[in-house]
């Protein structure tokens, strides 16, 4: 894998030889990499909850197959540190450009693969078995595109714009999750029931091989970051970046982790889990309800880019902490909010997502800045997909069980825990942390 990196890489060039990127071209490869990235990812969320427990798993329970498909679910944010150890270890040695093109194409190849697998009918247990595997290369993909994305960004910023150039990237959620939702939607209007189950969810999948396509153009054509390049030139490059980080950066790694997990609990509550619910639960189809959060994924793709804003302004500390305390108060809310009829559920979707906006938005250069150049891809995705283990994996498993255990109160609450403990490691890392 070295060997294939490095025949991208620029970092054998001369210094003499660098080319700066445009802040155009900057943004643009950040943003078009991780909308990909994203929509590969929220297509499988999606069939989750639609397809998979239908097709690949057992149909004799229906709750179930909906917890095993959640449970397959989990699998890509285990594996996402996994990617991150290993695209960031070539990060930060061969360079930001190179490690981004091979995450896209990890990434992207296991979602096409998704879209041609056999059901549980035709290959039996083998299907949920290549369905896992196919997840976990999701999921190494994603944990290697995030952290060089942010530093493509970040690491062509001026030093007062670095929380807005850091906001590009994070706009592929939204952008990417509108993208899948969209898809899944027109496919429900113009197909019948039983064409979408039979094939029309594989379009998407195995569509997406036109994206990886424009993406994989797009990174080709930028030059490393200017960061990297004095690292390079200073022969500051680290053998093993893991290894320096939990040597001298263990605790901005454990902090990070933790600042980040009530941002991955309160997406994957609202997308997968009320998703989910509203349509298993709650009466609605699932037509009705992708419009519902789909209204609410445009207010994410809104503050985003007013947090950045606010964030160079003001300080990332204290939007995070604001918007954190506001996450936890939601929380306390959340189920009379879901529960209250078609306006309840919109107003749900709405807020929730808004106050992802402004957790996500500048959530990128929080989790960067603690970390020197040589070791920042490592750190920065570490800390994220770290974060999303603790808070993402088992959010949809764990919000369904207390759900149907309990109450759906318990998921709000649940919710507002996460929110305390973010809470109080964003004050315990300080100003100088993010």
């Amino acid at each position: 894998m070295s060997d294939a990196i490095s025949r991208i890489s620029p970092a054998a060039d001369s210094p003499n030889d660098v080319k700066t990127n445009s802040p155009a071209r900057v943004l643009i490869a950040s943003l078009v990499g991780t909308t990909i990235e994203f929509f590969d990812f929220y297509v499988y969320a999606t069939a989750a909850v639609l397809v998979f427990p239908h097709l690949f798993f057992p149909a004799s329970d229906p709750t179930s197959a909906m917890l095993q498909s959640f449970a397959t679910f989990s699998i890509a944010f285990f594996a996402r540190p996994v990617g991150a150890l290993i695209f960031g270890h070539f990060g930060d040695r061969i360079g930001r450009k190179a490690t981004l093109v091979a995450a896209l194409m990890t990434m992207g190849l296991s979602t096409v693969l998704i879209g041609l697998l056999p059901g549980y009918e035709s290959v039996g247990v083998l299907a949920p078995l290549l369905l896992a595997l196919c997840r976990f290369g999701q999921g190494l993909g994603l944990g290697g595109e995030w952290g060089g994305a942010v530093l493509l960004a970040t690491e062509n910023a001026p030093p007062e714009k670095r929380s807005w150039y850091a906001m590009f990237p994070q706009l592929g959620a939204p952008i990417g999750f509108i993208l899948s939702s969209g898809f899944f939607l027109i496919l429900s209007e113009t197909m019948t029931k039983e064409a979408f189950m039979n094939y029309g969810w594989r379009i998407p999948f195995v569509a997406s091989l036109a994206l990886v396509a424009v993406g994989l153009y797009v990174r080709l054509n930028i030059t490393e970051t200017p960061e990297f390049q004095k690292a390079l030139d200073k022969q500051e490059r680290v053998a093993v970046p893991i290894t320096e980080i939990l040597k001298s950066h263990k605790r901005s790694l454990v902090l990070g982790t933790f600042v980040a997990v009530a941002t991955f609990v309160l997406f994957y509550l609202m997308t997968v889990f009320t998703l989910s619910w509203g349509t298993t639960k709650l009466g609605y189809s699932r037509e009705q309800f992708l419009v519902v959060q789909l209204v609410g994924v445009v207010f994410f793709g809104l503050t985003i880019p007013i947090a950045g804003l606010l964030s160079d302004r003001f300080s990332r500390r204290w939007v995070l902490i604001l918007t954190t305390i506001g996450i936890a108060i939601f929380g306390l809310f959340y189920s009379t909010l879901l529960e209250g009829g078609i306006v309840g559920a919109f107003a749900c979707s709405i807020i929730g997502l808004a106050l992802m906006g402004f957790t996500y938005g500048p959530i990128g250069a929080a989790l960067a800045a603690p970390f020197p150049t040589s070791v920042r891809y490592t750190g920065a995705s570490m800390t994220f997909n770290l974060a999303s283990i603790f808070g993402a994996s088992l959010a949809p498993f764990i919000a369904t069980s207390l759900a149907t255990s309990y109450s759906l109160t318990y998921v709000g609450y649940y919710l507002a825990a996460a929110a305390v403990v973010s809470l109080l490691c964003i004050v315990l890392s300080g100003h100088e942390e993010i």
